[in-house]
């Protein structure tokens, strides 16, 4: 029995206004090219298919062209679970429609364990595999709040709950492998932080629950799950060394915090009870790249990469002594005629002047967006009667760079 374990596509997802529709295009393809080149029998999916709760119709498209690919394969059974950016009740809508290609689908947790208990046969019947497919677990999932409770109290119920939601769960497929007569191996799903686990700095995963004690022990998961499939972080990972407890992390980089972040989807072959991993590179689609250093440093840089007719999508930040009004006209004059592209710039001496200006005491957390653009404006001492006009183009660009509708499509 073969399983493969991924998670995190965040199908949809721009970068920096940027539509990425077909790098996530070419990873759909070269993982259903690897599915059957290796023999998969099982595709799990631990979360955050989308990356919003009302994706796109070109991101819905994607999804289920694939499902409907990989269902004509040799792959008997994907398994998909939601994340904490998923709508439950969008992944759960065409749930019974899947059924009939085999496509599993756990949205949101319903209060009976039994619905995230799957059972897996083979092409003659015989059961050969069991997955508790646990999606991610919102608060009103685990919690009743309660009038009166400290923090504290919200911090150990919530952890309470986890532990025993995923006890609840297990206890369901030990009975089922029990009344099966048979050594089938147990699978568990989730999507959650765990203790120690490992994120790269800027790369967007944040806490699940309000505070950091909401972070996981490996300890919850039950000691009947053979191999357990988790989603959330982008880093791929063992949990503390585990080798049958892992992230498989997000195949493709979410932003410029991942650049030459090395991606892999994970292969669980199943000897009786006993999982071995094997690591799956996935290849890179886009390249990223992110450039920082004085004017000489990024020059150089980027002359290196037009050597080599690089197509990378680059962030670039400027941390030079001087002053250069043009920067942006500049970086793009060195890039003319090859297929590098840049999709931001920063300048840290703009930074500092904002920085400079603020009140005692006062920090970029204190201010919101206008604010911080005023800041600007003040510090490259724009004239007052052209401001309004600068302010409207700031709010409409930020409008359309994070609000969700206007990135569906």
């Amino acid at each position: 029995m073969k399983i493969l374990h991924t998670s995190d596509w965040h199908l949809g997802r721009a970068l920096y206004g940027r539509k990425r529709y077909e790098e996530f295009e070419a990873f759909l393809a070269w993982l259903a090219e690897t599915i059957g080149r290796n023999g998969i029998n099982a595709l799990l999916v631990a979360g955050d298919v989308f990356d919003t709760a009302a994706p796109g119709n070109r991101a819905q498209e994607l999804y289920y062209r694939f499902l409907c690919r990989v269902a004509a394969s040799s792959c008997r059974h994907v398994v998909v679970v939601a994340g904490n950016h998923d709508s439950p009740s969008f992944l759960d809508a065409p749930r019974e429609l899947l059924k009939a290609i085999d496509v599993h689908v756990v949205g949101g947790a319903t209060g009976t364990p039994e619905d995230e208990v799957l059972t897996l046969r083979d092409e003659r019947g015989a059961p050969e595999l069991i997955v508790c497919a646990v999606p991610y677990l919102r608060d009103r999932d685990i919690r009743v709040a309660e009038a009166g409770e400290s923090a504290d109290d919200r911090q150990r119920k919530l952890i309470e709950g986890i532990r025993g939601h995923y006890a609840a769960v297990a206890a369901v497929a030990e009975r089922r492998r029990a009344e099966l007569g048979a050594g089938v191996p147990i699978v568990g799903m989730g999507h959650l932080f765990t203790e120690g686990g490992r994120t790269a700095d800027g790369d967007g995963v944040r806490e699940l629950y309000a505070g950091s004690l909401s972070r996981v022990s490996p300890g919850i998961f039950p000691a009947c799950f053979d191999y357990v499939a988790l989603g959330h972080l982008h880093v791929p990972q063992p949990v503390k060394g585990a080798e049958t407890l892992r992230y498989s992390g997000s195949p493709l980089p979410v932003g410029f915090a991942e650049a030459g972040q090395r991606k892999s989807v994970c292969q669980v072959e199943f000897g009786g009870a006993a999982a071995s991993v094997h690591l799956i590179d996935v290849p890179v689609f886009q390249e990223l790249e992110r450039i920082q250093g004085d004017w000489n440093g990024i020059a150089e840089r980027l002359a290196e990469l037009s050597a080599r007719d690089s197509g990378a999508w680059l962030e670039i930040t400027y941390t030079g002594a001087e002053v250069i009004a043009d920067l942006r006209d500049r970086l793009e004059t060195l890039l003319s005629g090859g297929r590098m592209e840049i999709l931001r710039v920063k300048d840290t001496r703009i930074d500092e002047r904002v920085l400079r200006q603020l009140h005692a005491g006062e920090t970029l957390d204190d201010l919101d967006a206008d604010d911080v653009f005023g800041r600007c404006l003040d510090a490259h001492a724009v004239p007052e009667e052209q401001r309004p006009e600068l302010l409207r183009a700031y709010r409409e660009t930020l409008a359309f760079l994070f609000d969700d509708d206007s990135r569906a499509e």
